[in-house]
């Protein structure tokens, strides 16, 4: 889409590399062929064909009209290109990689019920089976966060968005417990890369005024992808589809498991159509290119000529200097700067001033996804508890969670020696459909508000509100009200999932943005593994616990943003 633009865009620059040529600089010249020694960074600069203004105090008026030549900074590029068309295709490819992660790692909490047999579960295994995928995402997203600053965003993209459906699809196949372990984990891989790859990605081109508003919209394609795997299940699950033999069965949550891999494959080709980060080109020395796409996304969103873009030249600061002094480092082999650049990003991380919003956003995402995963992952497992008990017991009108619990587990289909069963009602999966809707009302609030009141007001109210919720579920006398809390908890917890994803996107600089995501994303992975897994282990052993652990992790790291500068309607730096 803008791609093609950008290319019919290179001859554009004419006027540009003749005035390079009149300084007897060769037009072909790139920035990286010149030799620090042979060149001040001025000239540096100046070599790659446009006029580069490192202080903002010669800025020219920004007035199309008039015929000069404009400077802009990169905040002011990306508002002259208007706001329209580009942006809500991007806002659409970008949301649906978002669905298609939220739907694989959610997937595994509505087929644990009907798989249970199939894979001889229990509670423990089905807690490791949930947080394998975190364990694969730990390990995916500090890796592909390193690459993606080094390599771009476009290419990483696509290459996780293809791994990904092919290790859902391998999944589905898989026959044993220690098999379908292997490819969750490989499918956990891929994932972890998506989150902070299409989060630094999809920021990049928003200006300012529209970053929070647009990242909150983003964020609420998780609650689409909810909804639709959650709508899924409940479609495709408690069918008898499917085929069994003695040595093969293909039933219907393996079949459930195959539709969820078909948003991957679609994201991996409609990522083909957008350009590069424009924000990452510039950080690589690459201005040609950057202002390019600059036009392209102005020929979009206007529908006007790109000679009539007002941007002639590109000011820079003095933070996209020191990346550009990066760049021009003498490292020959791309995989050796690629090593280098992860090393060297991940030290830049836990070194002043970066080191202080890097330890809070740790924290942050540990305890916020404690209770995201830890609890949201499990709401079909209790809702069928729920209804197993109810079934067992027609004549008890109340009944709290952890009686619920202590019926499973010591007389129930949990129990070693009774009968496994994959019969899940039907209304087991109405019910977590109808508590992941529940966010997208919430998500509404968080797109109209986020600009504002801000981030660090909703990141405090939701986890200060979930943490409640999560108190509250000990006190539920049945099961309406063990589905209405669940309701607002998931609420809640979307709001706080939008601004968090807001406000750690910001708050690292370009060069450093997809790695800094990524560490935040390998600890909240790391709480989606232990929310699992002590959940699991706690409800059955020591019921009270899990609720009252998950409501104090939630308060107490929702507060610690307060200690991060606040972001709203700032430049991205």
């Amino acid at each position: 889409m803008v791609e093609s633009e950008t290319d019919s865009n290179n001859s554009k620059y004419t006027d540009v590399k003749n005035h390079s040529a009149a300084n007897g600089v060769g037009s072909n010249q790139h920035p990286n062929t010149v030799s620090p020694e042979k060149s001040s960074k001025a000239d540096h600069i100046h070599q790659t064909g446009l006029q580069l203004v490192a202080s903002k105090k010669d800025k020219a008026s920004l007035d199309p009209e008039r015929g000069y030549t404009s400077k802009a900074d990169f905040e002011q590029a990306i508002e002259l290109t208007g706001y329209g068309k580009f942006h809500y295709i991007l806002l659409a490819i970008c949301g649906l990689v978002s669905t298609s992660e939220e739907m694989d790692v959610i997937s595994m909490s509505f087929i644990l019920p009907s798989a249970q047999c199939d894979l001889n579960l229990n509670t423990q295994t089905k807690g490791w089976l949930n947080s394998i995928i975190f364990i694969g995402m730990m390990v995916g997203a500090y890796a592909w966060g390193s690459v993606a600053d080094s390599l771009g965003r476009k290419k990483v993209l696509i290459v996780i968005s293809i791994m990904n459906a092919i290790c859902i699809v391998a999944s589905s196949f898989s026959q044993t417990y220690e098999v379908f372990m292997v490819f969750r984990f490989l499918n956990g891989a891929a994932l972890g890369g998506s989150g902070p790859v299409i989060w630094s990605y999809f920021a990049e081109f928003q200006p300012k005024a529209k970053r929070g508003s647009m990242l909150s919209f983003m964020a609420a394609f998780w609650t689409i992808g909810n909804l639709l795997v959650a709508g899924l299940a409940w479609l495709i699950i408690p069918t008898n589809i499917g085929f069994y033999t003695p040595a093969f069965t293909f039933n219907s949550w393996r079949i459930f498991l195959m539709v969820c891999s078909i948003p991957s494959f679609v994201v991996a080709v409609l990522l083909l159509y957008l350009p590069e980060s424009p924000k990452f080109l510039l950080s690589q020395g690459k201005f040609e290119e950057a202002l390019a796409i600059f036009r392209g996304i102005y020929v979009t969103n206007t529908g006007k000529s790109a000679d009539q873009y007002p941007v002639k030249e590109l000011l820079i600061d003095e933070q996209l200097r020191n990346e550009l002094e990066n760049v021009k480092k003498p490292i020959k082999n791309k995989y050796k700067r690629m090593l280098y650049n992860i090393m060297d990003n991940s030290k830049q991380l836990f070194m002043s001033p970066i080191l202080k919003f890097t330890l809070i956003s740790i924290t942050i995402n540990f305890t916020f996804h404690i209770g995201y995963y830890g609890l949201m992952m499990w709401f079909p497992e209790l809702f069928n508890r729920f209804d197993e008990f109810i079934r067992a017991h027609p004549d008890i009108e109340e009944a709290g969670v952890c009686q619920v619990t202590d019926y499973v587990v010591g007389h129930g289909s949990h129990n070693p020696s009774g009968v496994c069963s994959a019969n899940i009602p039907s209304t087991v999966f109405l019910e977590s459909l109808i508590t992941v809707a529940a966010a997208l009302p919430a998500n509404v609030i968080a797109v109209l508000g986020m600009d504002k009141l801000g981030r660090k007001f909703f990141l405090v109210f939701s986890t200060m509100s979930a943490g409640f919720c999560s108190a509250s579920m000990y006190f539920v006398t049945n099961k309406n009200q063990n589905l209405a809390v669940s309701a607002v908890f998931s609420g809640v917890i979307s709001m706080g999932n939008a601004s968090l994803d807001c406000l750690i996107t910001e708050v690292f600089p370009t060069n450093l943005r997809a790695t800094g995501v990524a560490i935040s994303m390998v600890a909240a992975r790391l709480g989606g593994i232990i929310g699992n897994v002590v959940i699991a282990t706690l409800l059955d052993m020591y019921c009270p616990a899990p609720t009252f652990i998950v409501a104090v992790l939630l308060a107490g790291g929702g507060l610690m943003c307060l200690f991060l500068p606040n972001t709203t309607k700032t430049d991205l730096n």
